[in-house]
């Protein structure tokens, strides 16, 4: 028996790719109801006719919630009788949020709050907040916000009850809403050269296949306060560029040189050093715990951590680093660059 038999699913920001990625997963299961919340009505008809096109024997399994993070009464109302929650809303556009910061603290700290207090109000037996490699050692408004997130989700794990508060925190998942694949691919169809910002910049790439496996293993082997990372590949943007020319027909020697864009590093940072020294590995993952230590710190003051400076950060200069022919493989194994080499439409 799954144990998402017969219970009630919710997931903020559920039209995205993330959303659309959990539908196509669990629909067909023994689930009993799936709630998408989100505020753009347009999406959600969109969705909705998508899959009562593709699974018309289960498509009455998906509820639609009009509603906003950062308005809590909506939030209450969706969250009535709801089992699980997965919190995937979020500004993530990093330049946007650079210009737009309180924009980012309203959905993604604030809404966050919010998503937490409705749940554990509803008695949700566990909800898994998605967070990013960016809110390692954050340089940007989108990072910082994350990064606030998951303090906002592990300080309410302390208090939650019987409501499992847990993270997930992964890189760049490939072909999403608003990442770069399906942008250079547009460009290459439109016979342009496709843009990069700089070549030697890594990141850690995944499909949103291995984002729902994350999730569903921080449900069921995360702790309450746990921050779960999976152990991701990374490439260099040149790498990733080279991969998506030589699948869809781009002009490798065309590529153009933009330069790096508001508020991106280098690299990102799946676990800071000093999460990496009390994570705990999971084989695949790793699981970081809270610090559930409380404010009296006079009996901390004799108690170090000589072993920390020992250890280095998890990040995508470090992690195994794909080349070309790795990298091309994993793209083209995706869902939606099948569709796209075969010519049928992606919804997202």
């Amino acid at each position: 028996m799954s144990v998402f038999k017969d219970k009630v699913l919710l997931i903020t920001g559920g039209t995205g790719s993330f959303g659309n990625a959990v539908l196509n997963r669990f629909l067909r299961t023994d689930i009993g109801e799936i709630r998408i919340f989100s505020r753009d009505e347009k999406k959600q008809d969109d969705m909705r006719h998508d899959f009562q096109a593709r699974m018309p024997e289960v498509a009455n399994k998906i509820k639609f919630y009009i509603g906003d993070v950062r308005n809590k009464s909506t939030l209450k109302y969706a969250m009535k009788g709801v089992d699980y929650v997965f919190h995937a809303a979020a500004l993530k556009q990093v330049p946007s949020c650079e210009f737009f910061p309180m924009e980012a603290v309203k959905t993604n700290v604030i809404g966050t709050d919010n998503t937490l207090d409705a749940a554990i109000d509803a008695g949700v037996k566990c909800v898994i907040c998605l967070s990013t490699d960016k809110a390692s050692y954050p340089i940007n408004a989108m990072g910082i916000t994350k990064a606030i997130e998951e303090k906002i989700a592990v300080a309410k794990s302390r208090l939650s009850g019987d409501t499992k508060i847990c993270c997930t925190r992964y890189g760049n998942v490939m072909c999403s809403r608003g990442s770069v694949i399906p942008l250079w691919i547009d460009q290459i169809r439109k016979g342009n050269p496709i843009t990069l910002t700089e070549p030697k910049m890594t990141r850690f790439i995944m499909s949103l296949e291995e984002a729902v496996d994350l999730v569903l293993f921080a449900f069921e082997n995360g702790k309450n306060g746990d921050i779960l990372v999976q152990k991701a590949p990374a490439c260099t943007i040149q790498t990733q560029a080279e991969a998506v020319c030589e699948l869809f027909g781009g002009k490798k020697e065309e590529i153009k040189v933009i330069g790096i864009r508001h508020g991106e590093k280098m690299y990102e940072t799946l676990l800071t050093k000093e999460e990496a020294a009390k994570a705990i590995d999971m084989g695949n993952f790793y699981a970081v715990p809270a610090d559930n230590r409380d404010l009296n710190y006079d009996k901390y003051f004799k108690e170090g951590d000589t072993k920390r400076a020992l250890i280095d950060e998890f990040n995508s200069n470090n992690t195994r680093i794909l080349n070309l022919e790795e990298t091309k493989e994993k793209i083209a194994s995706l869902t939606y660059i099948q569709n796209e080499l075969n010519g049928i439409p992606n919804l997202v």
